[in-house]
């Protein structure tokens, strides 16, 4: 499995960015996909999730109403629309593949592949 995260880049606080996550090597009809994010001096957390199948979304509570998970089965990628951003959404942004349940999705463990990482940076 590869994954070939993009889109990051410089913003100012209060814009939008998109993140893609070009995923190839398997089919991943059983697959969640996720983003997780580390900013400086802080562990990688999780940010939001997707089930490849049917496409039901989970989302860390400090995302919900900015952030939208979606993918497109045709490209094989998963996006990370990126709205209202703030300052402290700074990080470098991971995308991740695995199979198991959704309600596992918020950890890392429930992934087994992981995409080079894409900076974003919001300026205040």
């Amino acid at each position: 499995v590869q994954l070939q995260a993009s889109g990051g880049g410089l913003v100012q606080a209060g814009g939008s960015l998109r993140l893609s996550c070009a995923a190839s090597g398997r089919t991943f009809s059983n697959y969640i996909m996720g983003w997780f994010r580390r900013a400086p001096g802080k562990e990688r957390e999780f940010v939001a999730a997707i089930t490849w199948n049917v496409g039901i979304t989970y989302y860390k509570d400090s995302v919900k109403g900015r952030f939208t998970i979606s993918r497109d089965l045709a490209k094989n990628t998963v996006y990370l629309q990126m709205n209202s951003l703030k300052a402290e959404d700074t990080a470098v942004y991971y995308c991740a593949a695995g199979v198991a349940a959704l309600r596992a999705g918020g950890t890392e463990r429930a992934y087994g592949n992981w995409g080079q990482g894409t900076q974003v940076t919001v300026s205040s």
